[in-house]
């Protein structure tokens, strides 16, 4: 059985990895001319460190990764907050009791070289123009260069449209991708420090007016902050001494989510059938959970649930992170009232603690 997935993010590696893991032939091609190298999403929870382990692929992000087992709370430069998530060892699920901090861009790399090592392949600077479903196989049209002309890549069994939220697969299907653009800029950094104070941890800094800086640790004296600021670094009330600066961006927040994961033999996975905020670091799990779900399927050969069950689970991950969102960044005086003095209480109580860390890791 050959699979042609377009996209080279983490969603499309991780079904080449599983696809090539089980014996079919998997083949991914991006547009970009290279592998990224932004950071991107940054947090791997402990359900896909487990669907990782199989590959191997787990084993390698452990030897980068940062182990993320605080989380702390500013208001302004006053720390509110700080807590351990690891719960006790009867709750602990899929293995692991962490969060892993780690710049996509290493995630991608890991994921790409295991997918090859099993018999992927993997071609960049090749981009999909269209595709055309003839009910026995999919057939894909692309092209290499702006000046070259578009050629037949070849005809495969499956599709799987891993291409992000600007996704040519769902287009090409005509599916909507029904939802809405929050109305701030949000901006991001990705530095290198040798000396931030909270090395360990995921530190939300709560500034005035529902604005937030947050730091992630990704892996040795490197860093992600972020906040629905227009300049991160500027926003982040604590001192970082920042050696080197990778990246800096602004982007919008977009939330949608396709009604359907599948047309005919052509299957969507990650941002090309969901997307929501960053908050809670759901986005690029969801996304690699699709992928092994549906590399499953395929290998089953029983392919007709994979669109509802994505979809609900997509829909849950969706409404939690609106919800942690609305939280986080809310002005009410009332709200943010009421945030402190829940954090204040479990704080206080370290079997609250244990219970938090149960929804922070598994939820």
């Amino acid at each position: 059985m050959r699979v042609l997935i377009i996209g080279a993010g983490p969603t499309g590696l991780t079904a080449a990895v599983e696809l090539a893991r089980q014996g079919l032939e998997a083949h991914v091609i991006d547009r970009r001319d290279n592998q990224s190298t932004w950071s991107r999403a940054v947090g791997i929870i402990p359900k896909s460190l487990e669907l990782l382990e199989p590959s191997g692929v787990t084993g390698k992000l452990l030897a980068e990764a940062t182990k993320l087992q605080r989380v702390c709370m500013y208001r302004n430069t006053t720390r509110i907050f700080d807590i351990n998530i690891r719960p006790s060892p009867d709750k602990v699920q899929y293995g692991h009791d962490y969060i892993l901090g780690l710049a996509q861009d290493r995630t991608e790399s890991i994921l790409a070289d295991v997918a090859r090592a099993l018999g992927a392949t993997i071609d960049y600077g090749v981009e999909l123009k269209d595709l055309y479903d003839d009910g026995r196989h999919v057939t894909a049209t692309v092209s290499t260069g702006p000046e070259l002309a578009d050629f037949e890549y070849g005809k495969y069994d499956y599709l799987i449209g891993a291409d992000g939220i600007k996704s040519t697969v769902r287009e090409s299907l005509g599916l909507d991708y029904p939802g809405f653009e929050l109305p701030e800029t949000w901006s991001i950094a990705d530095v290198d420090s040798d000396d931030w104070q909270n090395a360990g941890a995921a530190t939300i800094c709560q500034l005035p007016k529902g604005k937030v800086a947050v730091v992630v640790p990704l892996e040795a004296a490197r860093y992600r902050v972020i906040s629905n600021t227009e300049d991160a670094l500027k926003a982040l009330p604590l001192k970082l001494n920042v050696k080197t600066i990778r990246r800096e961006g602004s982007f919008k927040i977009h939330i949608r989510q396709v009604e359907q994961y599948s047309k005919g033999r052509v299957y969507l996975a990650g941002d090309a059938a969901h997307c929501h905020s960053p908050v809670g670091g759901r986005g690029m799990n969801l996304g690699i959970a699709d992928a092994c779900d549906l590399a499953e399927r395929m290998v089953e050969g029983n392919l007709t649930g994979y669109s509802d069950a994505r979809h609900e689970e997509g829909k849950r991950v969706i409404g939690f992170s609106e919800s942690a969102r609305k939280t986080m960044t809310s002005s009410n005086p009332f709200t943010r009232l009421m945030v402190r003095i829940v954090l204040k209480t479990v704080q206080a109580f370290p079997a609250l603690q244990r219970r938090v860390s149960v929804q922070v890791l598994y939820g």
